[in-house]
């Protein structure tokens, strides 16, 4: 799936059932992939990692199997992106050699007087009343030089039509094929 040819994920699909693998294991790891390899690049994946995984219990084998290959060959068409799973992989790196900070103040929830009295939440800007939805300048994370550090977006299709994917792979991954 992560080589994003359809046929060969299927056909290594059926080569592990064959070979006796769990399809339950093969189901889990979907799922992970489609957190993992497709993550934003495609939000949907995941949605449909997970149906199959359920449609697979709910019906068993043989029937289940076919809405796993269906999660296979959508995850292997699926345009890949690491970027959240490289992004939690640095704020766990963070996190582990800073420690704990304390959440600022203003973003502290003041559900009572006391906590209302100590200042939580006071200079809270509500991103909602903002322009554009953004409390532009506002600072949120508990260390500054951290920011722009954990998440590096690359651009990947959110929507794309499996069709002209599928074509563009095949043309791709053709032998002596070349990119571009």
């Amino acid at each position: 799936m992560r080589g994003s040819d359809p046929d060969a994920a299927l056909y290594w699909f059926v080569r592990m059932l064959d070979g006796g693998v769990d399809p339950r294991y093969a189901a889990r790891r979907m799922v992970r992939m489609a957190s993992e390899d497709i993550g934003l690049a495609d939000p949907r994946a995941l949605r449909l990692a997970l149906d199959a995984a359920e449609t697979f219990e709910r019906l068993g084998s043989p029937e289940g199997e076919l809405a796993l290959a269906q999660a296979v060959v959508y995850l292997a068409v699926a345009p890949k992106s690491n970027a959240v799973y490289k992004a939690y992989l640095a704020a766990r790196a963070l996190v582990e050699r800073d420690g704990t900070r304390p959440v600022p103040l203003r973003l502290r929830n003041a559900s009572t007087a006391l906590m209302k009295g100590l200042d939580y939440g006071k200079g809270y800007r509500y991103a909602h009343d903002e322009a554009g939805g953004v409390a532009a300048g506002e600072f949120v994370l508990a260390r500054r030089d951290a920011r722009g550090s954990l998440l590096r977006a690359r651009r990947a299709c959110l929507e794309i039509r499996i069709a002209e994917r599928v074509r563009e792979l095949r043309r791709l991954l053709a032998p002596g094929a070349r990119p571009g």
